[in-house]
């Protein structure tokens, strides 16, 4: 093990960030190119764009939720974590490499169909990582104790990508986002394999020879459900019933789409078919909770769970609001640029995105470890966290109604820079410390799920939403309305204290 880790140096602490810097970097330049390169390019419409940003979401429900379980209960190359971040850093810039290359890998492949490409290459992206992602942060909470170190390690890991986020806007709006695509995908593979060899992973979390704890997680059982009905019960080895399952469910949504030009008996069979998929999400949940009780060894492990279930769920909507707002503006900000700034004479999309997330993101970057740590120490991080994102909700309020120049937009934007700050980088550490820390990927996985599941709503609900506004000005408003909701959910957030690692107490202390 390294001094530095030993000692929990900042050196170390900005080290461990750099994997997570890695993926973070790589959204960063699927975020400032991808949109653009759709619709410059290759004259993609709004719900042609929102379908290819629908990969992100797909991937993220598969591959962290999965990953996550994966990575609690295998040790390999030394790592339960390293593996996920070597294989997932690796393919993501291969991606980033392809990205530029959408039309050139059409001809090749004779694909005449661009957005079929398209897809697929953001999503082998998404994949990739998605892989990567949720052991990049999980890996955080194996090697720091609970308290202030926690949330150092996860305000450093804002801070340290939060700057090579602003360094990619940046990037984009000076020379260009080819010269990003490229230069990106070096850093990547550079972050993802050097600081990972580097950090030496705890072997046994509580300190004990336990091993993996090998139990079933109801939660993984009906998360999977949601994607394939049935799948669950599969999870719990109930190998008829769940294909059972699956028989209805796909019967009675075939019929529904087939009898789609019937109007009644289709919403009929759709309401039956949600129904009985709703049925083997429930059931699947339930049936791996009375599996693991009648394990009296995996009984008495539960009984000590301390997860804080409750706090967990509530934490859950709060964030999922928030990725509502955000997620909305990075896809769909090209079309209230054109629609508000181009007919005034400001024709330079390009520049004006790359500015708009470079100033975002350096108050982002710059917030969590200078403010929000010492803060969050003084007054906790919930109400910290709140404050932020009501800021920025007034913040999206004000880009709908007062936006008529760039340089109002980039003032906004960085007002705005006070809850992204917030959003990417607390609710990691107030998470992470009201679940067993051995199952720490998995619950990374469904936090994700908070994250994931808005982006699909994003790509398929509001982009047909969106579509039907008069004046693109209304996308601003519409974000500022979910980061308000946001901020009404987390003031049912309740921040852990427990004895020692009372976050108010001084460093000293720790």
């Amino acid at each position: 093990m390294l001094d530095i880790q030993k000692r929990l140096s900042n050196s170390f602490y900005a080290m461990l960030a750099l994997p997570a810097t890695a993926m973070g970097f790589a959204l960063a330049v699927q975020i400032a190119a991808l949109s653009w390169i759709l619709r410059t390019e290759f004259g993609f419409e709004i719900f042609e764009i929102g379908i290819v940003w629908a990969t992100g979401p797909i991937a993220g429900i598969f591959g962290q939720v999965i990953i996550g379980v994966i990575s609690d209960n295998v040790w390999v190359w030394n790592g339960r974590r390293r593996p996920f971040i070597l294989f997932g850093g690796t393919l993501a810039a291969l991606m980033l490499l392809s990205l530029p290359n959408i039309g050139l890998i059409s001809s090749f492949f004779g694909i005449t169909n661009i957005l079929v490409v398209a897809v697929l290459v953001s999503l082998t992206l998404d994949l990739s990582i998605n892989v990567s992602f949720n052991p990049t942060r999980s890996i955080i909470a194996d090697v720091t104790p609970e308290g202030r170190p926690r949330t150092k390690g996860y305000t450093w890991m804002q801070t340290v990508s939060g700057f090579f986020g602003v360094l990619a806007y940046v990037v984009s709006a000076t020379l260009g986002n080819y010269t990003l695509l490229y230069g990106g995908a070096v850093l990547v593979i550079i972050f993802s394999i050097i600081p990972t060899l580097l950090i030496k992973e705890p072997r046994y979390i509580t300190g004990k020879d336990e091993g993996p704890l090998g139990r079933l997680d109801p939660l993984l059982a009906g998360t999977i459900s949601i994607l394939i009905p049935g799948s669950g019960h599969w999870y719990a080895k109930d190998l008829k019933k769940g294909f059972l399952l699956l028989l209805i469910t796909a019967a009675l949504y075939t019929a529904a789409v087939l009898l789609m030009g019937n109007i009644i008996p289709s919403v009929f069979l759709f309401i039956a078919a949600a129904s009985v998929h709703i049925y083997t999400i429930v059931d699947a949940f339930n049936h791996v909770g009375r599996t693991n009780r009648k394990n009296k060894e995996l009984a008495a492990i539960l009984d000590n769970d301390k997860t804080e279930w409750g706090q967990l769920f509530r934490l859950y909507f709060a964030h999922g609001f928030s990725w509502l707002g955000v997620q909305a503006m990075f896809v769909y900000i090209i079309f209230f640029l054109e629609d508000q700034l181009v007919p005034l004479g400001f024709e330079n999309t390009e520049v004006m995105i790359g500015v708009s997330f470079a100033v975002l993101n350096t108050v982002g970057f710059l917030l969590p470890a200078l403010v929000f740590e010492p803060l969050s120490a003084r007054i906790g991080r919930v109400k910290i966290h709140t404050i932020a994102i009501a800021i920025m909700a007034i913040s999206y309020f004000a880009m709908g109604f007062m936006v008529k120049t760039p340089t109002t937009l980039y003032v906004l934007m960085a007002f705005a820079g006070v809850g992204w700050g917030a959003i990417v980088s607390l609710p990691f550490a107030i998470m992470s410390e009201n679940v067993d820390r051995n199952r720490m990927g998995f619950f990374m996985g469904v936090f994700n799920l908070s994250v994931v599941i808005p982006h699909l709503v994003v790509s398929f609900v509001f982009s047909l939403i969106i579509m039907q506004f008069k004046s693109q000005n209304l996308i601003f408003i519409l974000c500022g309305v979910m980061l308000a909701i946001s901020a009404i959910f987390w003031l049912f957030v309740r921040e852990k204290q427990v004895g020692d690692l009372d976050l108010r107490k001084p460093k000293s202390e720790l």
